[in-house]
């Protein structure tokens, strides 16, 4: 698995994201024979070699042809849905445009079906975002990492006139994601570059996986206090897909809730995203019996789950822990059998198969309709699965 961490001390814009793609190894050629699949003309791509402060990265300029026409964005969104471009590039791209399209209806406060782009903005913007989702196809990257957002301060001139910096839809774009003060009066993160990374990225510290390629991508500016650059780290692919993405651990130490509080707790938390939760007795303070909660959460829902563990128990502390988590690949499937339909779980580490796991509601469910045992459901169901299923099938994994 392909990893890359965006580094973003001089922000992120398209133009600057499509020059790190291809600094860290997308052909110029074939990201316009890919681009070339969208029924859109009127733009040309120059890309050369450009240096910031001694240091050489690639500056992609995306060329458009003046008009005076608009695009809408369901018109955008129609005419990619409809396009011979790879299903997952236009998945990707849907979704970026989607996420700028919501933010661009928030800021003027209409309908998302009724948001237009002046046609030189359009182009601009779709040849950032569909080649931003090109690129990461080509280059097989399954997951990316970002820093904060710099974000500047001051005015910027545009179609409606002056707006304050960050751009309007820029913040609305970022709802949520950690952002800093750059201290400087240039744009540094636009909204097509706050929406690639906003969408493609889990925000957070470098990951400690091996370093592979470094690539950067140069920004219009000239800037004083620091080059204007977007870096990208290229882990190396591990010997092992089991590494999965970061996870964050929330532990406290509970020791005047009820059992049933408890229970309720562990219900909510589930209910709520949790990946997975848990009890360890231990003996406290003043020798008094009480609970290790161990929670493990995505990073972006460890602060709603703090909140609940606070609010529905006796803790009044949580601490929080980044880490990284291994875990085999998994997928889902259905059997038949004299007792009824029931889904298993298929265990692979990488591409080899390993085991497969009823489950347990499904069988529980059959046992009850049934009056056989909980075993023997089991084992009914785990010989219909090696008769049924092709136990090659390695594609569709569960997240």
């Amino acid at each position: 698995m392909k990893t890359l961490y965006l580094d973003t001390f001089s922000g992120i814009s398209g133009d600057m994201f499509l020059g790190l793609l291809i600094d860290l190894g997308v052909e110029q050629q074939q990201l316009e024979k890919e681009l070339a699949k969208l029924p859109v003309s009127g733009f040309k791509l120059e890309v050369g070699p450009e240096q910031r402060h001694g240091i050489q990265g690639s500056h992609v300029q995306v060329h458009c042809e003046e008009t005076h026409h608009h695009r809408t964005w369901s018109s955008i969104d129609k005419m990619l849905a409809e396009c011979s471009l790879k299903e997952p590039v236009k998945l990707l791209s849907r979704k970026f445009f989607r996420k700028l399209g919501k933010a661009e209806a928030n800021v003027h406060g209409i309908d998302i079906d009724k948001v237009h782009f002046h046609e030189v903005g359009a182009i601009d913007a779709i040849v950032d975002l569909v080649g931003a989702a090109i690129g990461i196809n080509l280059l097989g990257v399954k997951k990316v990492y970002c820093s904060p957002l710099p974000l500047s301060r001051g005015m910027s001139q545009c179609a409606h006139g002056a707006l304050p910096l960050p751009a309007p839809a820029t913040l609305e774009i970022l709802r949520g994601k950690p952002v800093v003060d750059s201290g400087i009066d240039k744009e540094l993160v636009t909204p097509t570059g706050a929406t690639i990374a906003s969408v493609l990225a889990e925000f957070g510290p470098i990951p400690t996986l091996p370093v592979g390629k470094t690539g950067y991508g140069v920004g219009g500016w000239d800037l004083e206090d620091r080059p204007n650059l977007l870096r990208g780290i290229l882990y190396t692919d591990v010997d092992s897909e089991t590494l999965s993405n970061q996870v964050q651990l929330l532990e406290t130490h509970i020791d005047d809730s009820t059992p049933e509080q408890l229970g309720h707790l562990m219900e909510r938390l589930f209910s709520a995203g949790a990946l997975d939760a848990g009890y360890i007795p231990l003996q406290m303070k003043k020798n008094r019996p009480g609970n290790l909660l161990t929670v493990v959460s995505r990073p972006e829902q460890a602060k709603k789950l703090a909140k609940l563990i606070l609010r529905e128990s006796s803790a009044i502390g949580v601490r929080s822990i980044r880490c990284d988590r291994y875990r085999l690949n998994r997928r889902s499937a259905n059997v038949q059998t004299g007792f009824g339909p029931a889904q298993v779980k298929l265990i692979f580490d990488e591409q080899e198969f390993l085991r497969l796991t009823p489950e347990y509601e499904d069988c529980r469910t059959l046992a009850k309709k049934t009056g056989k045992t909980l075993h023997e459901i089991y084992r009914t169901v785990e010989t219909a699965a090696y008769e049924q299923l092709d136990l090659t099938i390695t594609e569709g994994f569960d997240d």
